[in-house]
């Protein structure tokens, strides 16, 4: 929803993480690091249904998410909390279960 690629910190290592719709979108970025910057990278897949950027409307509710998601949570390139969802059933149950914490599907909601 938020364009070709994104950029995302894990808050649990500081791994970055670029978000593309597919295969394609990456390729042209690990092209372009490598041919125009001299930069090596190497791709690993991670496989995300989803980010969603939280907004909390109550921090023992987002303590408490973030410690049972910290393998989800992240940090977009300004900083924002991103949940990288890892299936469509998985966000639901999250939804339905943190009421307090909102699930927005673009960074600008």
């Amino acid at each position: 929803d938020e364009g070709v690629a994104q950029l995302f910190t894990l808050e649990s290592n500081g791994r970055k993480i670029i978000g593309t719709v597919g295969a394609l979108q990456y390729e042209v970025i690990q092209y372009r690091l490598e041919h125009e910057y001299n930069a090596k990278c190497s791709y690993e897949p991670y496989s995300a249904f989803k980010a969603c950027w939280i907004v909390s409307h109550d921090e023992e509710q987002l303590q408490d998410f973030k410690k049972l998601k910290q393998r989800y949570i992240a940090k977009d390139k300004f900083d924002r909390l991103v949940f990288l969802a890892d299936s469509s059933f998985s966000l639901q149950m999250d939804i339905d279960k943190y009421e307090k914490l909102e699930f927005r599907l673009k960074s600008d909601d």
